[in-house]
């Protein structure tokens, strides 16, 4: 067989199990027997009874049905693919230790035995050019890997450099930004600014001027975008970066999973793809941010915003720390938490900062 044979799960041939799409396997290959069922010799009835099954067998049994070499040979002109069970390291078994620190995975032996990714090439064409289904993919980028340095996502290190951010990118970046918004916010309540594109320059002489009621309505809708964000990092997490089963099975959809937090999963403990790069967050802010002005006053929309920056900030500070960081109490707790959505179970616990959506939406992950 090909090389690039399409690699599929027991789940996928067990979900063709209709005369209209009949899939069965055998000896590791899968076959889809739809346009065959008609042409067997002891009719489709039996084919359909063992349809999305494994055929081994049955197919040996006399009592069922007596097959011929001819029937073998037959049968490979319905191969489309072959199943392989990778190795699981994800397990309800699972629990983490205050040092916990994974060995490094053996990189040749990982892709001889589950035939997913090769950790010693660039990943993201291999994801690209991907030879597997949707959930073979699933199953397998939950599975976690450990290297000392980070995998390469391209070959050219001009694309590569974007890829991997170091922890203190994110205040550098995304602090100066927070602050101008909360002060803009306390200048418009105080009286009206010229657009940003027209003067973005603050008057900020006249900053000791600014009357207390201005600070304390900047801060209510800071404290109010504080909120959103435990929200936001809640909603996001569990259903934007996990919309596993809704993802379409084509490679460039599992790219874009891959790309977007895939690869965090893949490779939990990679330092340099443990926060958001300024272009991803940029990304992902802009729709929300828009909708923040369309629906409040620009004093208001831009206090609620730098609050919810600021928990952004936080919130990726954080997410670093609980991989790689000794930490007070409660951070510990929260690391063997979050530690266990990647290691236990990743349909569970999608709260970094705090469990207390997790609770209030039936998504608390027990550890």
């Amino acid at each position: 067989m090909s090389k690039r044979v399409r690699i599929y799960t027991a789940e996928d041939v067990e979900a063709h199990n209709t005369a209209t799409s009949c899939w069965i396997s055998r000896a590791g290959k899968v076959y889809d027997v739809t346009n065959f069922l008609q042409d067997h010799p002891g009719g489709d009835d039996l084919i359909i009874e063992y349809a999305g099954k494994d055929v081994e067998e049955v197919m040996k049994d006399p009592s069922e049905h007596v097959h011929s070499e001819s029937a073998y040979d037959m049968l490979q002109e319905y191969v489309i693919g072959r199943t392989c069970v990778g190795e699981a390291t994800v397990s309800e078994d699972w629990e983490a230790t205050d040092d916990f620190h994974p060995d490094d995975t053996d990189t040749a032996r990982d892709f001889e035995k589950n035939e997913f990714l090769d950790l010693r090439k660039p990943l993201l064409r291999q994801m690209w050019e991907a030879n597997f289904s949707k959930a073979y993919y699933l199953q397998q980028v939950h599975q976690p890997r450990h290297l000392s340095e980070s995998a390469r996502l391209f070959g050219p290190d001009i694309l590569e450099i974007f890829t991997r951010t170091s922890w203190y990118v994110v205040p550098l970046f995304w602090g100066p930004v927070t602050a101008y918004l909360f002060l803009r916010s306390v200048f418009q309540f105080t009286g009206p600014l010229p657009s940003f594109f027209a003067q973005p320059r603050l008057p900020l002489d006249y900053l000791p001027n600014v009357p207390v009621d201005s600070f304390v309505k900047t801060l209510l809708c800071f404290f109010l975008g504080n909120f959103i964000w435990t929200l936001l990092e809640y909603t996001l997490h569990r259903f934007l970066f996990h919309v596993d089963n809704y993802l379409p099975d084509t490679p460039a959809f599992l790219t874009l999973h891959f790309m977007m937090h895939g690869i965090h999963h893949y490779l939990p403990m990679d330092r340099l793809r443990l926060v958001m790069p300024p272009v991803l967050f940029f990304v992902l802010q802009l729709p929300f941010t828009r909708l923040g002005h369309l629906l409040f006053p620009g004093a208001v929309a831009n206090g609620i915003i730098s609050g919810a920056f600021t928990f952004y900030i936080g919130y990726d500070c954080m997410h670093y720390a609980l991989h790689h960081s000794k930490l007070p109490q409660y951070l510990r707790d929260m690391k063997k938490y979050h530690l266990a959505h990647h290691y236990k179970n990743f349909e569970l616990g999608f709260g970094v900062t705090s469990k207390i959506w997790d609770i209030v939406f039936s998504t608390y992950l027990p550890i």
